[in-house]
């Protein structure tokens, strides 16, 4: 029985004294493709290419033990800020992500721009992916329409259709439908958090069934939920003394100022909040770890807009596999021990203080950085789109 108590590890991957002296959240996820391999079943796809598949599994790691960038392989974190960035616009056209460099999403688009998804602006029949992305990139007509992927997720989160039905008093009964003002989920969510933070409805949907076909994919990671929690005192003051470095606590009140006092005028976060998404789909070598760090990055930016400390961020995992062609790669990111996780490093540029436009408006992709990042090598892996 392994250390997680669901599968056995080989002792040639990691010894038990090791497992805790490295992050575990790269031991974590190493044990998850394990335990595909071991008690996956083969299962057909979408692709072609076959699964090795689990189903219902989680991941859980502690904010307070690091920002969790996968260290057993590189991770390119500047395209899992601009995917984040992208989805936070609101955008689902691909033109933003290809100019900034960030080309996960290429396959998809090209694979619908294959199928005719619209028919029009069709390229020769000839032209390779390579032609199409060059093309969306120099041919803003062009990508206005084959750039586009739908309602999916950056329009479920910040622009959710709303239609109003009425009946006409035609003799046939005729119903027609009005479009009203979309829903705003990311700004409701921050208002929320703001206003009523012990609500159980902090939630984010993507998952709009009236529109799934509409999408050149429906979302894998569907929806995800926020929880906050009151800090002890202990707490705050320990981010105090994180944050004023050297400056002894007690000089800061007195005088008939209590300790909460004291922290309360230099804003010191009164509350944790922790980040909870669910996954119908998980491509476990590639997209799993960028999930991970996106997700957290997005936990990161609202505790800072609501002035809340992450805490911690879970995973709910349902189809869970890893694609036959990925399995060399797989073995080799078995055999290689984690490094400590880095820290994440948000610009004192960024206006963190008012309304989730307001936000985008004042950032760049480079005002988030990571610090103190030591990984393994990337490991080529194919994607199957």
């Amino acid at each position: 029985m392994g250390i997680m108590g669901g599968f056995s590890r080989n002792d040639n991957v990691f010894n038990v004294i090791k497992l805790y002296t490295m992050n575990q959240l790269d031991v974590t996820y190493q044990q998850l493709l394990q335990d595909i391999l071991e008690n996956g079943v083969e299962k057909s796809d979408r692709t072609g290419t076959g699964t090795i598949s689990v189903f219902g599994r989680q991941i859980r790691h502690k904010m307070s033990e690091g920002f969790p960038l996968l260290t057993t392989k590189k991770m390119y974190f500047k395209g899992i800020v601009t995917e984040l960035l992208w989805f936070l616009k609101g955008d689902t056209n691909i033109k933003y992500l290809v100019d900034n460099n960030c080309h996960i999403w290429d396959g998809d688009a090209y694979n619908a721009y294959q199928r005719g998804f619209k028919e029009k602006h069709y390229l020769k029949p000839t032209s390779t992916k390579e032609e199409f992305i060059e093309r969306i990139k120099t041919d803003d007509e062009f990508a206005k329409v084959w750039g586009e992927l739908g309602p999916i997720y950056g329009r479920q989160w910040r622009n959710w259709d709303v239609y109003d039905q009425y009946r006409m008093k035609a003799a046939d009964g005729t119903r027609f439908y009005g479009k009203i003002k979309p829903i705003d989920q990311i700004a409701n969510l921050i208002n929320d958090l703001k206003t009523n933070p012990d609500s159980r409805r902090l939630m984010v949907n993507a998952w709009n069934v009236g529109e799934l076909d509409q999408m050149v994919l429906p979302p894998c990671h569907y929806g995800f939920q926020v929880y906050t929690r009151e800090l002890s005192l202990e707490e705050r003051m320990t981010i105090w003394n994180e944050r004023i470095k050297g400056l002894h606590f007690v000089l800061t009140w007195g005088n008939g100022k209590t300790q909460v006092d004291a922290l309360d005028e230099q804003n010191i976060p009164k509350r944790a909040i922790s980040l909870m998404w669910n996954q119908r789909s998980v491509d476990t070598p590639l997209g799993l770890p960028f999930n991970i760090a996106s997700y957290a990055l997005l936990l990161a930016i609202i505790g800072k807009m609501v002035n809340m400390v992450p805490d911690e961020l879970i995973g709910n995992l349902g189809d869970t596999h890893i694609y036959k062609n990925q399995i060399d790669g797989i073995k080799e990111q078995l055999t290689r021990e984690p490094y400590q996780l880095p820290k994440l490093i948000m610009s004192n540029n960024v206006n963190f203080n008012d309304t989730i436009d307001e936000f985008l408006n004042s950032c760049l992709i480079s005002d988030f950085q990571i610090e103190n990042y030591q990984s393994h090598p990337s490991i080529k892996m194919p994607l199957s789109n």
